[in-house]
């Protein structure tokens, strides 16, 4: 068994054991959905949930190590639920057309708004 702070630091979740620590403390992370504290030991099978800003991963922890080593071996303790990569892409996705200035319209364009665009398309036009 493996603290929680040191297993998300072997796991290359974050940089140090503190920040690991803080994150925890923090409620960053819940262990099979309850709020836990750093001292907490993980378990081969549990499922965590991490939040890293605005994004939201959910691993299923597949092996223990309170040691650091590479990214391969770091990356084998645990394994990514579909569902959280299918919504971390989304939302990495949105919010690259965020960036770019584009926003999903909340509904199709009426006749007043495609006027407005085909006025826009005609003044871009040399």
């Amino acid at each position: 068994m493996t603290r929680i702070d040191k297993w998300l630091w072997a796991a290359r979740f974050y940089k140090t054991r503190s920040l690991a620590k803080t994150a925890v403390e923090g409620g960053k992370v819940h262990l099979n959905g309850q709020r836990v504290k750093a001292a907490k030991n993980v378990t081969v099978g549990d499922r965590l949930t991490i939040t890293h800003g605005s994004t939201e991963q959910i691993v299923d922890v597949e092996a223990l190590s309170d040691r650091r080593g590479s990214a391969t071996i770091a990356a084998e303790l645990y394994a990514e639920t579909a569902d959280s990569i299918a919504r971390r892409t989304e939302e990495a996705a949105r919010r690259k057309m965020e960036r770019a200035g584009l926003r999903l319209p909340q509904r199709r364009p009426n006749k007043k708004d495609r006027r407005a665009l085909r006025d826009l398309k005609l003044n871009d036009e040399p």
